[in-house]
């Protein structure tokens, strides 16, 4: 064995026992595939990884996704080793290491940047967060078709500004998850010859041996997806992986699943039941015969050998601060070439707006007839994106009917190149792909694009697991989903969204809007451009909804605080307070109007954003919603779930506790009561209530 061969050994086995160490200590953890995998991951960081320890976060950095997330350790172990500096939250250069020994020591406790998964923005040079299994895998084609976006966007002769490469470690569990085959489908249409994902082909999972679930030949289902596909066959063999990572690098038409068959828990061979090494501690007695394997000093705990970090720093170090050092003086020229380029990129990075994104927002004239709100977002999305060129996105299979195609002359389809488009389209076409679609798009977003999605809100339960990973890294994603209620009639309850809006609400970090009229989209859309930190759900009508007469309701300006007065009793001093989102909102005004004639003071709250109007003071939420007016209805076409916090428990919520109905629209709402007339009666039987109770306390 050469000093190299050696030195490298020394490094793959420093990476195992750091792992091994950490998750006995924690009493918690997996073990088993970081010390499988370790040759695998130290393989494509010391001699391919383009990274720069320095700055984690240069743009043009490869990413290395673990979407294995129960590896953790073998991350952390890597951004230890490899002495990566940590960032702070806004992503500016900070120093100090991003995981230190002490980190690593407290795996899995409370304030140590090494979690149980890992976690994006917690620690620096974790690409995305990941866990759920699949996730990363899919996340990864976002950041990939990122990268082909950027390149034909800004790169010119002689500036190749972007050309990273993205590779995702996979494990048996990425492979049998149905987000992973959505991803890695369109990935192979799109020819993301940037891409390779390499999977740990371990043969096991918790219950088990693979052979109990898994048996697919997962090459030919890769072969027919249009990948390259390529094997090693012994994990530990550096040169054959080396080879193999060659085969990516000079494989241009397509990606590349490279797999990589191991044995879980390596190093580790008098296990009884691998299971243990995969999904718990291996026990004080394994952890020394597996260090005694690796020539390891079975009493030394969390030891790292002299020239280790110093050979991490010699080949991964010295060549990603070389390459960032030639991508900084690159770009100080474009800078002068192509400054307007220049700016856009900067922009980018900062997550700001270019000037005078809002400049061509619509404004639309008051109209009973009015127009569907999805119609009304499709006008403002375009008018926003032709002055923002990163703005980008599109629809699964629906774009049509959800109104999100970009229509401007340059926007352009994003494909492969050819007839159909190239990679510097503005228009995503997902295909039948819910769940790919949301993580992908958290993908481009980890990537400082401006991706938006959309579907009908009823297909969000086939998005949940990226939507909430999109809010848990607290990325400004927007997803916008139309069909938004019963209203869609005939289709009947498969596709009536009614517990979706409460289970968005649900979900921290989430911002959800509906709003009520064409006007409200805009201030909607002007609110959703200025998130930097958190995702948000827009969602929208398919029917025409009126749009209102300004000069006789308050201005839609309001929408930026979550919840106004839209319509006011005399005097300010109402009886009842009716509170509606979307839709519904129309159907409170016209009760309003009625209770206005009969000389009953009703004041319309507009509330399309419970977040945003839960965010303001006391005192301004108190002015909309008067402690001391009790007499309230709620109005909204789906699951009455969680308005009781604005009703209080003895108002009323008109709303929907079963699911919907297959009928033309106006025969669903006369049906589940969405007319005028029940919310005049709920109106006044809350009055009635109210003087009744009075009248009770005097007695």
């Amino acid at each position: 064995m050469t000093i190299t061969t050696q030195l490298d050994q020394l490094c793959i086995n420093t990476l195992r026992t750091l792992s091994i160490d950490a998750v006995q200590q924690a009493q918690s953890g997996h073990p088993g595939t970081p010390m499988d995998a370790a040759p695998t991951a130290y393989c494509l960081w010391q001699r391919f990884l383009r990274y720069d320890p320095e700055d984690p976060n240069w743009p043009n950095r490869d990413r290395f996704v673990l979407s294995a997330g129960h590896a953790s350790m073998l991350l952390y172990s890597l951004l230890y080793l490899c002495e990566v500096k940590a960032m702070n939250p806004s992503y500016k250069q900070v120093g100090g290491l991003a995981v230190t020994l002490d980190d690593i020591k407290r795996f899995r406790q409370a304030g140590s940047r090494c979690t149980g998964h890992p976690e994006y923005g917690w620690t620096s040079g974790v690409e995305t967060t990941t866990g759920p299994l699949g996730q990363g895998a899919a996340t990864s084609v976002g950041m990939a078709i990122a990268e082909r976006w950027l390149a034909a966007t800004y790169n010119r002769p002689g500036y190749e500004l972007f050309e990273h490469k993205v590779y995702a470690l996979c494990s048996d569990g990425d492979m049998m998850e149905g987000i992973s085959s959505e991803a890695a489908s369109l990935a192979g249409h799109l020819q993301l010859a940037n891409l390779c994902w390499i999977y740990d082909d371990n043969h096991i999972s918790i219950e088990g041996s693979t052979r109990i679930t898994f048996t697919e030949d997962v090459a030919a289902r890769f072969l027919g997806y249009g990948w390259n596909v390529t094997r090693v066959a012994d994990a530990n063999d550096l040169e054959l992986l080396t080879r193999s990572y060659n085969t990516f690098l000079d494989t241009h038409d397509r990606p590349t699943l490279l797999i990589v068959q191991s044995h879980i828990g390596y190093g580790a061979p008098h296990k009884q039941d691998t299971r243990e090494a995969h999904g718990e501690p291996l026990g004080a007695e394994e952890v020394r015969l597996a260090k005694e394997f690796y020539g390891w000093d079975p009493d030394a705990q969390f030891y790292v050998p002299d020239g280790v970090p110093a050979h991490f720093r010699e080949q991964l170090g010295r060549r990603g601060v070389t390459a960032h050092a030639a991508w900084e003086k690159l770009f100080a020229a474009y800078r002068i070439h192509y400054p307007e380029l220049a700016e856009q990129i900067d922009c980018m990075q900062r997550r700001d707006l270019p000037e005078s994104w809002d400049s061509a927002l619509p404004t639309f004239p008051a109209n009973t007839k009015g127009m569907a709100t999805r119609d009304s977002s499709g006008k403002v999305l375009n008018a926003i994106a032709e002055k923002m060129p990163w703005l980008l996105g599109g629809a699964a299979d629906l774009d049509p009917s959800t109104k999100t195609h970009l229509s401007f002359e340059s926007a352009g389809d994003f494909q492969a190149p050819g007839e159909a488009g190239d990679y510097r389209g503005r228009n995503f076409h997902y295909g039948v792909r819910e769940h790919a679609m949301c993580a992908i798009s958290n993908g481009l977003s980890l990537s400082n694009l401006r991706p938006y999605t959309a579907s009908f809100l009823i297909f969000t339960d086939y998005c949940r697991g990226a939507l909430r990973l999109g809010a848990m890294m607290e990325i400004p994603v927007i997803t916008i989903w139309t069909h938004d209620s019963i209203s869609m009639g005939e289709d009947g309850p498969t596709h009536q969204p009614v517990e979706q809006l409460a289970s968005l609400r649900a979900m921290p970090g989430m911002m959800v809007v509906r709003p009520a009229d064409a006007n409200e989209v805009v201030e909607a859309w002007r609110v959703i451009m200025q998130l930097k930190d958190r995702p948000v759900c827009l969602v929208l009508t398919r029917q025409a909804v009126a749009t209102l007469d300004r000069t006789r309701y308050a201005p839609a300006s309001g929408v930026a605080r979550g919840a106004y007065v839209l319509a006011d009793a005399l005097n300010h001093n109402p009886d009842v307070l009716l509170l509606a989102t979307g839709s519904e909102v129309a159907l409170c005004i016209a009760a309003y109007e009625q209770l206005k004639a009969e000389g009953i003071n009703a004041r319309v709250i507009s509330m399309p954003s419970w977040e945003l109007f839960e965010s303001q003071s006391q005192e301004y939420r108190d002015s909309v919603l008067p402690p001391e007016i009790t007499a309230r209805v709620a109005v909204e076409a789906a699951s009455s779930f969680g308005w009781e916090r604005y009703t209080g428990f003895g108002g009323t919520i008109l709303g929907l506790d079963t699911f919907g109905l297959s009928a033309p629209m106006k025969v669903v709402a006369q049906h589940f009561g969405f007319e005028p007339a029940h919310v005049v009666a709920a109106a006044k039987e809350q009055l009635m209530r109210h003087v009744l109770s009075s009248e009770m306390r005097l007695s």
